[in-house]
């Protein structure tokens, strides 16, 4: 019996229908296209069964699934490693291309190479496009070809590109929807993933919040955050759209999704930066390291509300305000004399919108080890902080509920902390 001929398309960071730039690209292909998403055991193997992540993923596929069956289509849904999902693809199917979106993490670019080599084995076609960024990793440059390092020269050019293309083009996909392979797949349960619902979910992100983001974004009581970022993460929205709509709403937030862009071209330009300092000159510092304090700092029992607070909203909500995470990180780093690495991967256990770019880049911002990082001796007072940021102590008191009952002594002297810390980092610097 003969197979059929057909192109994938295999959805990643990219959860969505609309915008989507590889799939636009397969639906004009000369065959049926098999939207595909592989549940990897590499990765899932090391989470626990309720991630609340991996449900977000699930319910994602979920709406997409059900707008491709009134479609007379579906997803494939497999669970596996890549490598063999994909061979057991070759063999199932006649695949004449496979279509997919670039990943610029160590791990993702690894994955995209075995699978374009198997599908050149199994004589497919393989093609690859920009879709989460708007520049990726080569096309803002300096004049040398080099990448930059430091963020305010790279936001500059980055403004001027775009301003010279702008709006950046968005991709018609829903015109080519009767291009979809018309079968129905089954659709797991996230019980036949081998996970669970979790208590914990992702917000619907808010636009609206947008227009007065330079004005609320400091202050953690106030609701002023659109929580895009892990809707960001996982491609539910199209960053085109969004920067398309943020330019002309809010130019301090489209320079947080300029960050966003800088960050990911340091990890693709630097991949140390992932478990080593950026800087090297700070892979002499003497960490303390203590596991007893680093328990505290996890559990929010530090005695510092602002970092506090921080902590135990990250653990029941996996969110945590922007301004609270750059004192949390402070606190850990510098007062507590803790590597940056074992922060960054408590945060990457439980972030909802865990980006492994930003991530490390804040982390070693925060750390003063990283590219355009805080000076090694700005250490946040958590306490100034908290007086100009929470000054009625609203976030405070809504996750401290014990706050008014006389709250606990801090951990560690402010001051003290400060000076060990300037110390530490002045003995630890390599000449």
């Amino acid at each position: 019996m003969t197979k059929q001929k057909v192109s994938i398309f295999w959805f990643r960071r990219d959860l969505r229908l609309e915008d989507n730039t590889a799939l636009y690209h397969a639906l004009q292909s000369e065959q049926p296209v098999i939207p595909l998403f592989i549940f990897d055991t590499s990765i899932l193997n090391s989470l626990p069964k309720n991630d609340a992540r991996v449900g977000f993923i699930h319910e994602s596929l979920q709406k997409i699934n059900d707008k491709l069956n009134s479609l007379g289509s579906s997803l494939l849904i497999k669970k596996g490693t890549t490598i063999e999902v994909w061979q057991s693809l070759f063999e199932e199917f006649t695949v004449s291309a496979v279509f997919l979106n670039k990943d610029y993490e160590p791990y993702a670019i690894k994955r995209d190479l075995a699978i374009e080599t198997l599908a050149k084995e199994n004589c497919a076609s393989f093609f690859s496009f920009k879709d989460q960024v708007i520049f990726e990793e080569k096309e803002i440059t300096k004049a040398d070809g080099l990448p930059y390092t430091i963020y305010t020269p790279y936001k500059n050019k980055w403004l001027e590109k775009y301003k010279s293309m702008a709006p950046i083009a968005e991709y018609n996909t829903e015109n080519y929807f009767s291009n979809f392979y018309k079968n129905l797949f089954d659709f797991p349960a996230l019980e036949a993933i081998g996970f669970e619902e979790s208590n914990i979910k992702v917000r619907p992100h808010n636009l609206t919040q947008i227009a007065n983001y330079h004005e609320t974004r400091d202050f953690p009581a106030v609701d002023g955050t659109s929580y895009l970022s892990p809707h960001l993460r996982f491609g539910t929205v199209s960053i085109r759209k969004l920067v398309n709509w943020a330019v002309r709403k809010n130019d301090v937030f489209l320079s947080e999704l300029i960050w966003r862009e800088f960050f990911m071209q340091i990890l693709f330009s630097f991949p140390k930066v992932v478990s080593d300092n950026f800087k090297s000159a700070y892979d002499g510092i003497q960490w303390r390291n203590d596991e007893k304090d680093f328990k505290r700092w996890c559990t929010g029992t530090t005695g510092y509300p602002m970092v506090d607070a921080g902590m135990r909203q990250l653990n029941a909500t996996g969110y945590m305000h922007n301004r609270v995470r750059m004192v949390v990180a402070s606190f850990l780093c510098k007062h507590l004399l803790i590597s940056w690495q074992w922060g960054e991967a408590y945060f990457a256990e439980k972030l909802l919108d865990y980006d492994l770019s930003a991530n490390v880049g804040n982390w070693q911002w925060a750390a003063g080890t990283g590219c355009d990082a805080a000076p090694y001796f700005r250490v946040f007072n958590p306490d100034i902080q908290l007086k100009k940021f929470d000054e009625k102590g609203i976030y405070i008191r809504q996750w401290i509920p014990e706050f008014d009952l006389g709250y606990g002594q801090p951990m560690i002297d402010h001051a003290f902390a400060r000076d060990r810390a300037i110390a530490a980092y002045k003995a630890g610097i390599l000449k």
